[in-house]
């Protein structure tokens, strides 16, 4: 005997050890393989890859010293917190490794300021973020001390262990919460559409591995504890699956297969319509740029004497410099201002913070280098599509945390300490897109009608318009410059302005500032007004537009929008130009009055084509008109300094007819649907979630409900003494199947208990009769002992009585005589095998 306990020992050493951890390690990779798939679209890089792989293996060396040399729980902290330390750099801020030993510090605080606030940094920065500072650092503590958590609890022979499965679960949910706002492209099998495939996937199969291995482990338990038996018993026990275990796995499979059908064809198809609401939907990586003043706005603040020759920034490249540099894209029209960022912006720019690389498209590449000098506010210059933005001098940090960038406006602003500086620099890697023929492009139409043109406008075009699309369009605009004059001021002054100085023959005219649609009138009225009048047909002198570049961008936006050209207008410098009457920055360094706006307009290939806007200044307007006319200084002098001024109310009180209206057209329930089908989808997931719960519970009342009424009054005492021993087995009572209820009650020993099992042999077996009000008592006792022993473990062990399904698998067990034991003595020793 004892030479058998050692190989018995070690065969149960074996048996229960290496199958958990062998399961455990499976569940742990599969669980890593997952959530890397549902985080690689955050950052995309092969760096994460290599992030994952090290950091998980990392991850499985101290879990398997810790299991292997007992650690407690403050030891496991300290290794994993001393792998990140030595690992951090290196793995989630790779971009401090090529700088030298100082450099490696910076990545240390680097490394400890991502711990806290990476994980906010990580929702406010457009996707997908690459290698971008420290943002990796996230993906390190998940795949660090989830994949080391997991492991050890996977390891567990405790109920400890089933903590794993909402580890692994949280290790996914970091793709899916701090991942994209939109789902996966619909993936079309046939006549089958699948819905947000890539995003069911991967919850699929988390779920999946989750209650696979949570079954395993159950099994696993049950087979374990029959071993122990065995060994200290000696009773073999049989190889074969009974039919209660082939019953509960069917069971299982079912219930899972169900739950898994459901979640791939429902919910996404439910869903479909709906956005994603991820954890960057509400704190978003966008900055609202539409309360900021519109640079437009200060435009002919530009040209005043004490500023003209100003140097706001320089420009300065390897190769050839870009024929334009972009200051502001402003894409938002409300009758007064242009701006960027309004609620009719045209393509809804949003200006995000961007990692260190963009995806820039085709065109000629650039890498420009850009020195701020008297350059102040948030828009930051640059030009093309930009791909990448590197920052020098002292404040290289603030400025790439303040940097954002708007990939559809080809414009980034500066928030960094109210905006650029003096003596900021910057890198710039862009891409030049090949710029298209006007008169070629077509007009892709579908322009919204949120700011009407003026009348003089429309009948302007209306009267001058040739042809259609993109030819049509550069006549207008040709025509329109000719017959513009320019002007940056409203009064001379006592010598030449500095903005005139370099105009040869410049003959000075009065225009005010705005580009309000009452200053666009105006331009349009006198053009009229001069093209009716018979002197102009005499002198061939039909300028009378009188204004610069911001009057003349947004009276082209319109009639862009007039002939279905989306446009927007955009402040900035022109490096180069072959037109020699326009500004362009000497040699790269750009002046106050050098700054320039012009119109962009969008063709129905989406690439947006530049039109220069800027009136001629050779031909002055007509003398002879002008001295007809009273001059156009208006009383109120707007001056040139910029100041916000919110119009007053309307007088007119619209209150009473709006509501009139909404009476005569009866209830408006469009609000209601969005509210329908989100709490649709909330009840769809709890159903999900909870539903074989309930189902559980229903089928228990339900069940109850038949014992207590059905039969006659003994059948309804015998139906009541099932009903009580079902509740004892649900409250993890053993009830051997061979036992009498005398037995039973005293193996459940409760305090009605006896008298149950008394009452019930006497309906059973003896021929009294058992009236009504018997079993009403009888079922009344019942009640309460179910209540005691629901009751006498607390809340949680109460409910897990109340979903359990251990009375409704003694059900379908075996009869008793088909044991699963033989008796002892069969075999010579005693055997242990694992059972199917």
């Amino acid at each position: 005997m004892s030479r058998t306990l050692p190989v018995a020992r070690a065969d149960r050493t074996r048996i229960v050890v290496v199958p958990r951890i062998v399961a455990g390690s499976l569940y742990a990779a599969v669980t890593v393989a997952v959530a890397a798939a549902a985080a690689w679209p955050i950052y995309r890089t092969g760096w994460f890859a290599l992030l994952v792989v090290a950091s998980a293996a990392a991850a499985a060396v101290i879990a398997a010293v810790a299991h292997r040399r007992r650690w407690p729980g403050w030891a496991v902290v300290v290794g994993v917190a001393g792998a990140i330390a030595v690992t951090g750099v290196p793995l989630a801020v790779p971009s401090r490794l090529g700088g030298g030993p100082l450099e490696v510090v910076r990545g240390l605080g680097d490394l400890g300021a991502g711990l806290v606030v990476g994980w906010k940094d990580l929702l406010t920065v457009d996707l997908p973020v690459g290698t971008y500072r420290n943002l990796l650092v996230p993906a390190l503590v998940v795949f660090l001390v989830g994949t080391c958590a997991a492991l050890l609890l996977s390891w567990r022979d405790d109920r400890v262990a089933v903590a794993a499965a909402p580890t692994a679960l949280a290790m996914v949910a970091f793709g899916l919460f701090f991942g994209r706002t939109s789902v996966s492209e619909p993936l079309t099998l046939g006549p089958v559409v699948l819905h947000a495939p890539l995003e069911t996937a991967i919850g699929a199969t988390a779920l999946l591995s989750s209650l696979l291995w949570l079954a395993w482990r159950s099994r696993d338990e049950r087979v374990r504890a029959l071993q122990r038996a065995a060994i200290s018993s000696g009773v073999r026990i049989s190889r074969r699956a009974s039919p209660t275990d082939r019953r509960r796995g069917m069971l299982a499979a079912g219930m899972i297969a169900v739950a898994l059908v459901v979640a791939v064809a429902v919910v996404p198809y439910a869903a479909s319509g709906a956005d994603r609401e991820v954890l960057r939907s509400s704190i978003g990586p966008d900055v609202d740029l539409s309360a900021e003043v519109s640079p437009l706005a200060s435009y002919r603040a530009l040209f005043a004497d004490d500023r003209a020759d100003e140097v706001l920034f320089t420009v300065s490249a390897q190769g050839a410099l870009p024929d334009r540099v972009r200051i502001a894209t402003l894409d938002s029209y409300d009758g007064q201002t242009y701006r960027s960022g309004g609620s009719a912006a045209v393509d809804q720019a949003r200006f995000v913070r961007v990692p260190s690389t963009l995806d820039a498209g085709e065109g000629e590449p650039i890498d420009l280098t850009v020195s701020i000098e008297g350059l102040d506010g948030v828009w930051m210059p640059t030009a093309g599509q930009l791909e990448s933005v590197a920052f020098s001098g002292g404040r290289s940090s603030a400025l790439a945390d303040g940097f954002y960038y708007s990939a559809a406006a080809a414009a980034g602003v500066q928030t960094a300490g109210g905006g650029l500086q003096t003596g900021d620099r910057f890198e710039v890697s862009a891409v030049v897109p090949a710029t298209q023929d006007l008169r070629a492009l077509s007009a892709p139409g579908g322009v919204s009608d949120a700011v009407s043109a003026p009348d003089s406008l429309i009948a302007w075009v209306d009267a001058h318009r040739s042809g259609s699309g993109g030819a049509a369009l550069a006549g207008l605009v040709d025509l329109l410059r000719e017959r513009g004059y320019l002007s940056h001021a409203l009064t001379e002054g006592e010598t030449t302005p500095a903005w005139a100085a370099d105009l040869p023959g410049y003959t000075f005219q009065p225009s005010a500032s705005g580009h309000s649609l009452a200053r666009i009138d105006a331009m349009f009225t006198r053009l009229l007004e001069r093209e009716a009048d018979s002197r102009a047909v005499d002198t061939g002198n039909y300028v009378a537009a009188v204004g610069d570049d911001e009057q003349f961008a947004v009276a082209v936006a319109l009639i862009a929008g007039r002939l279905g050209f989306p446009a927007r207008v955009v402040l900035g410098a022109r490096l180069s130009s072959s037109d020699p009457s326009l500004p362009t920055c000497d040699a790269g360094e750009c002046r106050a009055q050098d700054a320039a706006v012009w119109t962009e307009v969008r063709g129905t290939d989406g690439t947006w084509v530049p039109i220069d806007v800027t009136p001629q200044f050779a031909q002055s307007p007509s003398l002879e008109r002008t001295e007809q006319r009273d001059p156009e200084n208006v009383t109120d002098v707007i001056p040139d300094a910029v100041e916000e001024v919110v119009p007053p109310e309307p007088l007119q009180d619209d209150t009473a007819s709006a509501a009139d209206d909404d009476a005569a057209d009866g209830w408006n329930l469009a609000w209601l649907w969005p509210i329908l089908r989100v709490a649709g989808i909330v009840l769809l997931l709890l159903a999900l979630a909870f539903g074989p719960f309930l189902v559980v519970i229903v089928a228990k009342a339900a069940r109850r409900g038949r014992r207590r009424r059905d039969g006659s009054p003994a059948a309804r005492l015998a139906g009541g003494w099932d009903e009580y021993v079902d509740a004892a087995i649900d409250a993890r009572r053993e009830a051997p199947r061979a036992a009498t209820r005398g037995e039973l009650a005293a193996a459940f020993d409760t305090p009605a208990g006896g008298a149950l099992a008394v009452a019930a042999d006497r309906a059973v077996f003896s021929h009294d009769a058992v009236d009504e009000a018997e079993a009403v008592r009888y079922w009344e006792l019942v009640d309460a002992e179910r209540r005691m022993l629901a009751g006498q473990n607390g809340f949680w062990r109460r409910l897990r009585a109340a979903v359990s399904l251990r009375s409704f698998i003694r059900h379908l067990a075996p009869p008793v005589a088909s044991t699963r034991l033989s008796e002892r003595g069969k075999r010579r020793s005693a055997q242990t095998a694992r059972t199917t």
